[in-house]
């Protein structure tokens, strides 16, 4: 081989597995819901998804933290006497264990719905109004959607503070989602 050749000679790249996320295991969704709000209130940002089917267990939900933080979080948790099953590190290229986004977004034309895991709203996007609340299958659902169905979303009350299933804290985090998509908090 020429010494140009070698000079210029692509090197062989050396694929170490770069872990730049990781998503915490619970038990059960109100730890879940617990722990979010814990971090949520130290300033950490973190982020409610769907576990991948290969680890879930038992809860339709986990944490995706930033890995790099996962040792401070976990030991925070444990202050609260709330300790994950697992945690699980990944990278946004990693197909196998990535995170199922909990979050569908549907435009039609007039009307903008977006589901959260189980539940879903559907806003007027001239008006405001929150025309329909539907999905779950707990049994406050019904309740939810007579409190919210006909009101501004800038002046309808937050979904968790009415309901407190899981059904609630997904219809909290579809009503905030819907209020992001439409400009303002």
């Amino acid at each position: 081989m020429s010494f140009f050749a070698k000079l210029f000679k692509k090197k062989k790249e050396n694929k170490k597995e770069f872990f730049d996320k990781g998503i915490l295991i619970f038990e059960n969704t109100s730890e879940v819901i617990r722990a979010e709000g814990i971090l949520k209130e130290k300033g950490i940002k973190v982020k409610v998804v769907g576990p991948p089917p290969e680890v879930r267990r038992g809860c339709d939900l986990a944490i995706e933290i930033p890995i790099v933080e996962s040792m401070g979080i976990i030991k925070i948790l444990k202050t609260y006497k709330l300790e994950p099953l697992d945690f699980i590190p990944y990278n946004k290229g990693q197909k196998l264990l990535k995170p199922v986004n909990i979050f569908n977004i549907k435009d039609f034309g007039k009307y903008l719905m977006v589901r959260a895991a189980n539940m879903k709203i559907t806003v007027d996007k001239d008006t405001l109004t929150i025309v329909n609340i539907s999905g779950g299958g707990c049994p406050d659902v019904p309740f939810l959607a007579s409190k919210l169905i006909g009101l501004n979303l800038k002046d309808a009350p937050q979904p968790k503070e009415l309901g407190h299933t899981l059904c609630g804290y997904a219809l909290q985090l579809a009503f905030d989602k819907v209020k992001e998509l439409l400009c303002f908090s």
